[in-house]
Order: structure tokens, then sequence, then C-alpha cells
């Protein structure tokens, strides 16, 4: 399958001259897995394509992205590190991480002010005790969450079927700074178009390209056209701001399709108020 030239054509399209090495990469973990060797070479496909447009490697001493077998198919799965990658790439972020707080660390944390007391200047010892994600805009905005190891324990055997296997067995701490960090930027982080494309793909299984299902999670099917319309959309409002009347007949049928009639038509009275004014 890797083999077709209409295979290499997409990956080359992707990565430029990155794409024979990448493709070698993604050879050699299937060659090394067992259960990836008789995964849906589909599944695989898509994994790694997923992994070559968000221009993340899958070498998983790296930590950013991995291609996963689980019941027969592959999932893309991203790692704290390569949303902390996608993150730096939007130029919007001063600081992000994510850590394990040890227990000669932490001494409380404030949920309203999200305040987290402790002393990191200390080397961590004992057990962990829980997880933080934090983050510092240019513009100065920041924000921390801390995650007791209950809350973590918890959530990943509400959200993952294989808890206790798997990943979550084999690296519990990169999959619990993944989680919170996850949590912590869906929620109050800007999100760019590659971002918001791992959130989606993380643990999701593409039989059909583009539409991502989680069989270690059972969701309804996510259509990244969704998300494609969505950037249309930011796009084409951004344009009407400052459209002219002309321009706004010009791209009328996009408006329609994409719902944004009541923006224009704002848009439209008040280049009119100012025209009568």
């Amino acid at each position: 399958m890797f083999a077709k030239q209409s295979v290499e054509h997409r990956f080359n399209k992707l990565l430029g001259e990155k794409a024979p090495g990448f493709i070698s990469g993604v050879l050699q973990i299937v060659n090394n897995s067992n259960l990836l060797q008789k995964a849906d070479p589909k599944t695989i496909l898509n994994a790694a394509a997923t992994a070559a447009t968000l221009d993340l490697p899958i070498n998983q001493s790296l930590g950013r992205a991995w291609i996963v077998p689980y019941k027969g198919a592959a999932q893309f799965q991203i790692g704290y590190k390569g949303f902390v990658e996608l993150a730096q790439r939007t130029g919007q972020y001063s600081a992000i991480t994510a850590i394990a707080v040890y227990e000669n660390q932490f001494q409380s944390f404030n949920t309203l002010t999200e305040e987290l007391n402790g002393d990191f200047s200390k080397q961590g010892e004992g057990k962990v005790v829980g997880y933080a994600g934090y983050f510092r805009l240019l513009n100065g905005f920041s924000k921390t969450v801390y995650w007791p190891m209950e809350q973590v324990q918890a959530h990943g055997k509400r959200f993952s079927k294989s808890f206790g296997n798997g990943p979550w067995k084999t690296d519990f701490d990169a999959m619990a700074k993944k989680t919170v960090l996850k949590h912590t930027l869906s929620n109050w982080g800007p999100l760019s178009i590659e971002m918001q494309t791992a959130m989606v793909a993380d643990q999701g299984v593409q039989r059909t390209e583009g539409q991502y299902s989680y069989e270690d999670n059972p969701e309804n099917i996510i259509d990244l056209n969704d998300i494609k319309d969505n950037k249309e959309r930011q796009r084409l409002r951004e344009y009407i701001q400052t459209a002219t009347s002309e321009q706004l007949d010009k791209v009328e049928d996009a408006i329609i399709e994409l719902s944004l009639e009541e923006e224009a038509h704002n848009r439209r009275l008040m280049l009119q108020n100012e025209s009568n004014g």
C-alpha cells in the first residue's frame, strides 16, 4: 500500500523531502509490532497521514505521536509533547507545560483562584499526588489546571476501555500529562486548525479518511470536514467585517452556505448608514 504511487505522492506533498524517511519509519513501526501487522492497513495509512499532516514524528521515544493497535485497527495518538509543539507553532503561547506533582512539592490548590501552592524548586520525591497543566499567552492571559491523582484515574477509566493496559499501563505519566494538558488547552487555549485536528484525531481510528471513530471509547463519528468548514467560516467572517457592498455581493453564495447571512446583513446596514450619514 505504501509503495503505491498515489500514496507516495500524497506523503511527498505533505512532507516534501522528509517523506521517504517518514514512510520508512512507519514501516519499521509496523514490522516491530505483531498487532499492527494484523491491523487494517487502511487505518495504519490514515493514522500515518494524520501524523504527516500535523508534521509530528511517530518515533515513540520522541513523545510527539504514536500509531497504536487496538482491536484490529490502528489508532492515532498524540502525546503531550505533541500538543506543546502545536501550541508553540501558533506563536500565541509564551509558556506551556504539563507536570507531575509529587507529595513533597504539593501544599494546596484553590479551584476558584487557580492558585497551585507548593515548592516546585524541590526535586519531586515520594508518590505522585496529581498532575498540572499550565499555559501563558503573549497577551498575558494564563491558566492553571490541577487534577488530583484520583481525578486522573477516574477520567482514564471513564474514557478508555483499555485503561490499565496499553499506553495507560506502559507510560501512565505521559498519558496523564497529555490528558490534563489537552483538557486545559481545549477549554481555555486559542486553538489553531492544526490543534483542533489533533484534538479530534487523538485516539481515533479512520476507516474512512476524515471520519474518526473512537473504538476504545465509542462515541459519535466526527467528520474532519466540520473543522474545515469552521476554518472557512472564520475566514469569511473576518472578510465580511471589512468588505464593501460589492464584495459582499460577490461572495453571497458562500455566505449563505456557511450561514453568515445575518453578519453580512448587519455589515450592509452599517455601510448604508455610513453612506446616508
